[in-house]
């Protein structure tokens, strides 16, 4: 434990020791000294700090402070009452400060319990409320802005952390004030109470017990009360301006010394008139002598301040200009040129009220919901999203980039409704033709009036936000694979090692590098298979990755180990699935054509038999979309991967599973057979 650590403990049981145990007079002198210092410490502190956060302790030691101050009354109560002595500094306090007269020294005590009771305390607590209030208010919206400048690329992951924590703590602090106040509040009240304690049972004692003179007894205990009242409310009043200060204080590039001097001298011109002001007051029965000497100050102020070349102030951007310039021929500077977002989303300027929160554009939101939504179903991070205005693309066009390749576009109307239909008839709704980005379909854009008259039709009938955000994500879905890079596979072992450091520590580096295991990965996202089940998938690879080092063959056995999950993405609630099965003959016939080499094997079918095969494979995927089913090809283990490389460049949707990854317990229905002749 360090010695700071020591110095809390120890205050906290001295406090406790002085609520107990009578101290003499001269250790009173001394923790009274010490409360003045602390007190000071602290206003001077509060009047120095740029944010409220950087005093984050205060509301504690606002209690702390207090705890002591009370204590300290406990002990100089008990001196005074029992003794009629409390010490040096409260008997110079209760004769030379206020000059020797009880009844002066008890009015000005007064005077400062009014001042801290009814002004700065009552206005601290009033602002220590309203602050807790709206900062608790605008927690969400804080979040929303970090959020989306988060996904803008404004600031990255470190900094969004810390911003979300900066705001965590500023509600803690406003609310933690929001009580505190309450400490200030009680502390001048009991101030009070105690002074009348003192003045009343003083007199009690000192006639009853003591012997003393009614006018004896008075002018002592007055004195020693009124002593110990103004010792123990100075100190007071310092932190109930602290308080004050800080729940007042506005964030800012400097301290209140600096802002105050900076802010209130910023118009010289004031200064005048307030010079011209005082001169006049003059005038009056007032000491001219006085009111010239300041008017003169003032006047001489606002002369200097207005004299102050504002130039280098003006030439300061310039100064930076060069500096930018500068750094714009150094050869370092190119590298941040070269650099390239892993996804980008443009858009042309009249579809930038979509991603303008002041004009009520939600798209920044969404795309935080996107990629929280595909980390969960896809079991890997999404890169934040660079959203930004393109003037190059035509105002309804937006176009969305993955790794600098343009992946996808659009075009968005958004003044109107995207209406699709679920059949061939167009159920009579007049629109502007178009196509569905996403899935291809065919719709019409519709304007608002015919929204409900759309619905009725049994049209699908989306906003122009659900549009893009729908495309957004099924392009990101599409390039899941492109998107996993090592690094992103490093992170994804990284986490995975936290709870399976064995079997991490069995799979990488040795017999698989980093590389290897993004290979799979992206192979498996390649055929919109998740990888959120990182555990099986590793238990696989740690259990063939000894055998073979081809990733084509270690991604077969990871899809098979996934079998459960497979299977619950394709079958329908009846627990069947649909499929197209290819026969044994175009199976040996694709068999007895795979090429092995050292770097792997690959599919050597002459053009005739691939033309064939996959002309009869288009033929059974248009009698499924016939039925609005989804075109699954199911085949035996040997020539799974090798019939999708084959369907890869012509029949990119078509799924192709094998037989060992689909469970025993779901019902396997064939409705047509790939064969050839």
């Amino acid at each position: 434990m360090s010695a700071r650590d020591l110095s809390v403990i120890i205050g906290v049981i001295l406090i406790i020791i002085m609520l107990v145990i009578p101290l003499p007079g001269w250790l009173l002198s001394f923790f009274i000294l010490v409360n003045i210092t602390l007190a000071l410490i602290v206003i001077l502190v509060s009047m120095n700090m740029d944010e409220a956060l950087q005093f984050a302790v205060f509301p504690t030691l606002l209690l702390l402070l207090t705890l002591f101050r009370l204590g300290l009354n406990v002990s100089t109560t008990r001196s005074i009452l029992s003794e009629a002595e409390a010490g040096g500094v409260i008997a110079t306090f209760g004769t030379f400060v206020i000059g020797g007269n009880p009844l002066v020294g008890f009015v000005v005590f007064v005077i400062l319990v009014i001042i801290q009771f009814l002004v700065i305390t009552k206005g601290a607590e009033r602002v220590s409320e309203v602050a807790a209030r709206f900062t608790l208010d605008a927690m969400p919206g804080k979040q929303m802005s970090i959020d989306a400048d988060l996904n803008a690329g404004m600031i990255n992951e470190h900094q969004a952390k810390d911003r979300r924590e900066k705001i965590e703590n500023e509600a803690d602090f406003y609310g933690a004030m929001d009580g505190a106040s309450k400490f200030v509040k009680g502390d001048a009240i009991a101030g009070i109470i105690i002074v009348l304690i003192n003045i009343i049972f003083g007199l009690i004692i000192g006639m009853v017990q003591m012997g003393m003179s009614f006018t004896e007894a008075i002018d002592t205990y007055m004195r020693l009360t009124v002593g110990d009242g103004l010792v123990s409310q100075i100190p007071a009043l310092l932190i109930s301006t602290a308080t004050g200060i800080v729940v007042t204080r506005v964030a800012s590039q400097g301290n209140l010394s600096s802002d105050v001097t900076s802010q209130l001298l910023r118009y010289p011109k004031m200064l005048y008139i307030a010079a011209i002001t005082i001169f006049l007051l003059g005038l009056t029965p007032i000491p001219i002598l006085l009111t010239t000497l300041i008017a003169g100050v003032l006047g001489f102020g606002g002369y200097w301040l207005s004299r102050e070349d504002p130039e280098p102030e003006l030439d300061e951007p310039e100064e930076l200009d060069e500096a930018e310039s500068d750094q714009m021929k150094s050869p370092e500077n190119v590298v941040n040129l070269i650099s390239m977002d892993p996804i980008e989303f443009e858009f042309g300027y009249a579809l930038i009220p979509i991603a303008d929160t002041n004009q009520g554009g939600d798209l920044l939101d969404r795309i935080v919901m996107i990629r929280r939504q595909l980390a969960i179903e896809l079991g890997i991070v999404i890169p934040v999203v660079r959203i930004r205005d393109n003037i190059q693309l035509n105002p309804n066009e937006y176009r969305l980039k993955v790794k600098g390749n343009q992946v996808a576009q659009g075009e968005l109307l958004l003044d109107h409704y995207l209406a699709m239909s679920p059949g061939d008839d167009d159920g009579g709704i007049e629109g502007i033709d178009t196509q569905e980005p996403a899935f291809g379909l065919p719709a019409k854009w519709i304007t608002e009036e015919q929204k409900d008259e759309a619905e009725l039709s049994g049209y699908t009938v989306v906003d122009p936000p659900s549009v893009v955000s729908t495309h957004i994500t099924e392009i990101i879905k599409q390039q899941a694979h492109a998107l996993l890079g090592r690094q992103e596979t490093q992170q994804l072992i990284d986490h995975l090692k936290e709870s399976y450091p064995i079997l991490v520590e069995e799979v990488t580096p040795e017999p698989l590098s980093v590389g290897d295991i993004q290979k799979v990965l992206a192979k498996l996202l390649r055929e919109n298979i998740s990888v959120k089940n990182l555990p099986v998938i590793f238990e696989t690879l740690a259990d063939f990755a000894k055998m073979t080092n081809d990733t084509e063959l270690l991604g077969e056995y990871a899809r098979q180990s996934l079998s459960a999950q497979i299977t619950n993405q394709y079958k329908k609630e009846d627990h069947r699935v649909k499929v197209i099965t290819v026969s044994g003959k175009v199976e040996k016939v694709i068999a007895e054509n795979i090429q092995q080499t050292e770097h792997g094997s690959y599919l050597a079918l002459d053009p005739d038999n691939q033309q064939a095969i996959i002309t009869a494979v288009a033929e059974q995927v248009e009698q499924m979309s016939l039925q609005e089913e989804t075109a699954i090809l199911l085949c035996s283990p040997a020539v799974r991967m090798y019939v999708k490389q084959l369907l890869d460049r012509f029949l990119p949707q078509v799924v192709v599973l094998s037989y060992n990854e689909l469970e025993p317990t779901v019902e396997v229905q064939s409705i047509g057979v790939v064969n050839v002749a």
